[in-house]
């Protein structure tokens, strides 16, 4: 199959590189700079400490270059939500020639961005769970495989997995798209939102009583929401996500903290959330709107309160875009718990 692959950062680099090196083909969609480099060296690809180079048919800056001289199956996005709207802009002269939008993103509402634009028999709703790094621009380490989950409800969903499982990415097909996307949600809020806010690493966060209880309510806020939409919580490529919502709904506070702290924090081998590397490199904007923010938005369309997620999400953005002094709550829980328990006296 012929892929395109919207984003060199480190989800499009991993994927498109492991499909190129399993023999399909692979062209990226990148800025001018980038795409200049990357037609002259190649990309690296490092899975456990060994380095695999590999070169695509083509790295442009130019959609009409890519799409005007090749054939393409699946249009892979791998950018961040907040671009999401530019990309289905540069698809739409081109709705004709994509088979397949394949959206790897995090967050819930992505491909009804993409199917506004493509149709929503175009788009495939997808899910990576494998941990990878981003050494550079073009240089990528996968740090921990778990997988790739596929929405099944699309002509082309069996030959993608077919396609990703040749290139070792353990792809699985799901039944269920929105079951599927929004059980990764939950694992994306963990310690996010909280750990950028208060410069504080996620062992810290659960090893603190009331910390670890603003991770278990955002939680059970955004299960919530599920409920609603009549999602269930399910199972992620090498992610139990049912135990983690069993964890937060059903296991005694103290004993869930001493839990999430030697399971949860470790498995993340020390790297800090992804809100936190973002707001303290200076990238802006955040994510944050798209994931506790969606929790959000759903909330209120449907009748469920969603106040800590609206708290955090009120909070990093201004924290973000300047309002809010970075240093307000930086090392300070007391303070964030204080401002959060007069906000939910508000709310109610």
């Amino acid at each position: 199959m012929n892929y395109l692959i919207f984003g060199m950062g480190a989800i499009g680099t991993y994927i498109g590189g492991s499909l190129k090196l399993s023999g399909e083909k692979v062209f990226y969609l990148e800025k001018a700079e980038v795409a200049r480099r990357f037609n002259q060296s190649p990309l690296i690809v490092e899975i456990d400490g060994k380095a695999h180079p590999f070169q695509p048919e083509l790295v442009s800056d130019s959609l009409e270059t890519i799409l005007g001289n090749y054939d393409v199956d699946v249009a892979v996005v791998a950018v961040k939500s907040f671009d999401t709207p530019v990309v289905a802009s540069l698809l739409k002269p081109y709705r004709n020639q994509v088979s397949a939008v394949l959206s790897l993103q995090n967050g819930v509402e992505n491909e009804a961005i993409l199917a506004e634009i493509m149709g929503s028999d175009r788009v495939v709703a997808g899910t990576l769970t494998s941990a990878v790094g981003k050494k550079e621009t073009g240089k990528v380490v996968l740090e921990k495989k778990r997988g790739v989950g596929i929405a099944g409800d699309h002509p082309l969903s069996g030959k993608i997995v077919a396609s990703f499982n040749r290139a070792d990415l353990n792809a699985n097909l799901f039944p269920n798209a929105g079951e599927m996307k929004w059980s990764k949600l939950l694992t994306n809020l963990l310690a996010n939102a909280t750990s950028a806010i208060l410069d504080m690493t996620p062992a810290e966060i659960f090893s603190h009583p009331h910390l670890f209880e603003i991770e278990k309510e955002q939680v059970r806020e955004a299960v919530r929401v599920m409920s609603k939409l009549g999602y269930r919580v399910v199972d992620l490529p090498g992610t139990p996500v049912r135990l983690l919502s069993f964890l937060f709904h059903k296991v005694p506070g103290g004993i869930a903290r001493r839990i999430a702290g030697k399971t949860l924090a470790a498995g993340r081998g020390g790297k800090m959330p992804s809100f936190h590397v973002d707001l303290y490199r200076g990238y802006r904007p955040l994510e944050v709107d798209y994931l506790n923010g969606a929790v959000v938005r759903f909330g209120k369309r449907l009748g469920v309160a969603t106040p800590i997620n609206s708290f955090l999400t009120e909070v990093l953005l201004s924290i973000a875009a300047g309002p809010l002094e970075m240093n307000i709550y930086r090392k300070n829980p007391e303070q964030l718990i204080k401002d959060l328990l007069k906000q939910m006296r508000q709310y109610r």
